[in-house]
């Protein structure tokens, strides 16, 4: 993603320093390159990452942090400082200010007023324009169970937002015992998802746009790691970081999740702006689609970030009508992907895209309307046709609906 301002750090405060970092990792218009304890090592930091914008706190030494803040001012004038401190002395900040600090703010931070302090440096370093704090849309694609097609929705959708030349898309395969998005795809990795974790600290973002796969479509592949004791490498703080910095290099970031919805899913899952739940018209996938809702209920937020995707609707061999399912669900249906199991056979074996093998079909047509209607945050309501429904039931008379017995197509 372009126009990422690129943070180096120096607090000697361990507390407030983690804070800090806490809050940047958040914030998807930057990315934290480096922080540091000592203020004797932050000109050598500043020297070799080149940051946009270098942050000194002033509190544990503010006579050392004022003299650092006039070195770089003076030997990195390209980086822009910014000074914390708890003390909101008058005298103090003018001292930063006069030694080169570009702004000052007052700890504890509160982040509308770090993110407006950045928002100036970044309006002033790359100017106006419209996509200067477009911030990274994580969509997570999980499945109701297995084989549902949540991976050639997620690279199918990912293939479509990438045809747009004002979008960067990334796609993480998360699956990471059996993900095979790059076998849809046809593509064989140099590097995959452990590879960047073992060298997530030395990375930047050119570096990583350089580990992944970049598909014909526009669309970048990180994927699964090719042996399985790599799995091991892959832990929540590294899952963590990989997701922060490809949410500051990229305007759209998927995520293809695995089946187990294990804590490495869950980190995806709640960092995502949505989640597009894969399911079919059959008892047992609805059945599953009722209880992950009864558990996203336990997470603040995290129900109304999710949206049923329908797959091979269509498919009447034994499918419950979409009218019984909507009215069970008590959800509306964000969109239904037609059943053309010929087409999506070919696609599979010939790895290539929809928009490739098949622009004109109907299938593609689908995952181009899910694209628009993620990108124009259009709420829309589906018919029969399409999707949506009225809550018409409680949780616990939707659960008992789907026991066998109780749930008639």
């Amino acid at each position: 993603m372009s126009n990422v301002l690129r943070l180096a750090l120096v607090d000697p405060n361990d507390s407030s320093r983690e804070t800090l970092k806490a809050m940047l990792l958040g914030m998807d218009t930057v990315w934290l390159e480096a922080d540091c304890s000592r203020y004797e090592f932050f000109p050598d930091i500043v020297d070799q990452t080149t940051p946009d914008v270098g942050v000194i706190s002033l509190d544990t030494d503010s006579t050392t942090a004022i003299k650092l803040i006039e070195r770089i001012t003076r030997e990195t004038p390209d980086t822009a400082l910014l000074a914390t401190s708890a003390v909101s002395d008058g005298q103090l900040i003018l001292q930063a200010i006069r030694a080169g600090a570009r702004e000052f703010l007052t700890l504890p931070l509160v982040e509308d007023e770090l993110s407006s302090a950045l928002g100036r440096i970044s309006q002033t370093k790359f100017g106006g324009g419209d996509t200067r704090n477009r911030s990274c849309e994580v969509i997570a694609i999980a499945g109701a169970t297995g084989g549902v097609g949540t991976t050639s929705t997620a690279v199918n959708l990912g293939c479509v937002l990438a045809e747009e030349s004002r979008n960067s898309v990334a796609l993480l395969d998360l699956d990471l015992a059996l993900g095979d998005a790059d076998v849809f795809l046809d593509a064989i990795p140099d590097y995959t998802l452990a590879d960047v974790v073992q060298n997530i600290g030395r990375l930047d973002i050119q570096l990583l746009k350089k580990s992944l796969t970049k598909h014909s479509s526009g669309l970048y592949l990180l994927p699964r790691p090719v042996e399985l004791h790599d799995l091991e490498s892959i832990d929540a703080e590294s899952l963590r970081k990989v997701v922060g910095l490809l949410k500051a290099s990229f305007t759209h970031l998927i995520v293809d999740l695995s089946k187990t919805y294990n804590a490495l899913d869950m980190i995806a899952i709640e960092s995502a702006s949505k989640v597009l739940l894969v399911t079919q018209l059959d008892l047992p996938c609805l059945r599953n689609v009722v209880r992950l809702m009864m558990s996203f209920d336990e997470t603040e937020g995290l129900a109304d970030r999710v949206e049923i995707i329908v797959n091979r609707a269509g498919l009447d061999a034994g499918q419950i009508s979409l009218k019984k399912a909507k009215e069970t669900l008590g959800r509306e249906i964000f969109a239904l992907l037609p059943n053309d199991y010929r087409t999506m056979v070919e696609v599979r074996n010939n790895g290539v895209p929809l928009i490739t093998q098949a622009p004109k079909a109907a299938l593609t047509q689908a995952f181009r309307d899910v694209a628009y209607r993620l990108t124009h945050r259009e709420a829309g309501v589906a018919t029969e046709e399409g999707a949506g429904g009225e809550d018409h039931a409680g949780n616990e008379s939707r659960w008992k609906r789907f026991w066998p017995g109780t749930a008639k197509a």
